[in-house]
C-alpha cells in the first residue's frame, strides 16, 4: 500500500482501530495512539532510535497490542512549507516502515508542534528535564490529534 492522501486514508480505514502516530526524530521516535474509536490522542512512549529493524519491530509491537488500523507520521516541513532534510528522512523511514508491514500510512505537517507542546508544558511549570522526557510523545499526540479531530469533522452525520 503506498503513502496514502488524507481522503484516501480516510476511506482505508476500517469503522473502527486506533491509530498509531509517529514524530520521527534523529534520536528519538516519539509514539502517540488514539483510542479504539478515534476521539483521543494520548502519548504512549519515546522509542530510542537504534538500528531500524529494533525500531520497526518496537513499533508494530506497539501497533499491534492496540490493534491499530494505520500509522501517522509527522513530516517537518520548512516554515515556507518545502521540505529539507528532516522531511526527506521522515519520508525514508515511512518507505521502510511499509517495506515491513503493508498498512495504512499517512504524512501528517508537524510545523511547530514541539514548539507547541514545549511551550504549553513550560507554561505548566515542566522543569527542563521533564519536558526533555516526553516532548516527542507529546508532539506526536498532537500531531494525531490533529488527523483525529479533521476524522471526527469530516465523518458523516449518524442517521436518527
Amino acid at each position: 500500500m503506498p503513502i496514502l492522501s488524507y481522503e484516501e486514508f480516510r476511506a482505508a480505514l476500517p469503522a473502527k482501530g486506533a491509530l498509531l502516530g509517529l514524530d520521527p526524530g534523529s534520536k528519538i521516535i516519539g509514539v502517540a495512539a488514539t483510542d479504539p474509536a478515534r476521539r483521543l490522542a494520548t502519548p504512549v512512549e519515546s522509542i530510542k532510535r537504534t538500528k531500524f529493524a529494533a525500531d520497526a519491530r518496537r513499533i508494530f509491537e506497539l501497533f499491534d497490542e492496540r490493534a491499530c488500523a494505520g500509522l501517522i507520521i509527522g513530516l517537518p516541513r520548512n516554515m515556507d512549507g518545502s521540505e529539507g532534510p528532516s522531511a526527506q528522512s521522515a519520508r525514508a523511514f515511512a518507505r521502510n516502515l511499509m517495506a515491513v508491514r503493508d498498512t495504512a500510512i499517512l504524512f501528517c505537517d508537524e510545523r511547530l508542534s514541539t514548539a507547541a507542546v514545549t511551550r504549553q508544558m513550560i507554561e505548566g511549570d515542566a522543569s527542563r528535564a521533564q519536558r526533555a522526557a516526553i516532548v516527542d510523545q507529546l508532539a506526536a499526540a498532537y500531531v494525531l490529534q490533529g488527523v483525529v479531530d479533521r476524522l471526527q469533522n469530516d465523518a458523516p452525520e449518524p442517521h436518527a
